[in-house]
């Protein structure tokens, strides 16, 4: 590739407490494997929970968003196929009750000032929840999470506080739904979409075309 050919950019919206969003980055990295051009990747953080948060942070359970009993046991059943089909250790299917907003404000915070070790920080906070069950809801967890990625601790305990970056945090939801981000994962690539936990092979279409 020359130096004046563009590096291909693709665009995800992703949540940590979405078991899809996991298996997705699963199959992102498979097509990274298999891809010789460098491919730039952007990550949007999205909350799942948003229609449920109460004005203090917190989740009120008890809003009816029209996820029922036979909604919940059909994602498990999605979440076990793809596990099987990409090869994915995951310890458990699906993680209701646990609270992502603290996750995402300290990854939020290290994706703006460490970038370099935003991506093993992102990689390791999927991999507490999705396959060591720890609560990324809790700031002990995070700040931990940190230390072993080579983070400043410190650092990500403040952030997790900082009224600042929650409010950057709801701009950046609020412009994912102004773009009509409806669910995650979404693959956005030159004004092209997928959604869901999509193939390897898929993302390919949509960064090289047919």
């Amino acid at each position: 590739m020359s130096d004046t050919e563009s590096v291909d950019q693709l665009t995800i919206y992703a949540d940590y407490v979405c078991p899809f969003c996991y298996l997705g980055k699963q199959s992102l990295e498979r097509y990274r494997e298999q891809r010789e051009p460098p491919l730039e990747v952007e990550w949007h953080p999205f909350d799942l929970r948003r229609d449920k948060r109460r004005e203090d942070g917190s989740i009120d359970h008890s809003v009816d968003d029209g996820k029922d009993d036979e909604y919940f046991e059909q994602a498990r059943e999605n979440v076990r196929r793809l596990q099987a089909e990409y090869d994915v250790e995951m310890s458990q299917t699906l993680a209701i009750e646990v609270d992502s907003l603290p996750a995402q404000q300290a990854s939020w915070y290290v994706f703006q000032h460490y970038s370099d070790g935003w991506a093993a920080f992102d990689a390791a906070i999927y991999e507490a929840l999705w396959q060591a069950e720890r609560d990324i809801g809790d700031p002990d967890v995070l700040v931990s999470i940190a230390a072993d990625t080579g983070l400043p601790a410190d650092e990500i305990r403040d952030a997790i506080d900082d009224d600042g970056l929650r409010a950057e945090l709801e701009e950046r939801f609020t412009d994912a739904h102004e773009r009509g981000i409806t669910g995650v994962p979404t693959f956005v690539h030159d004004g092209y979409a997928a959604r869901g936990a999509v193939p390897p092979a898929q993302l390919e279409r949509l960064l090289e075309g047919e």
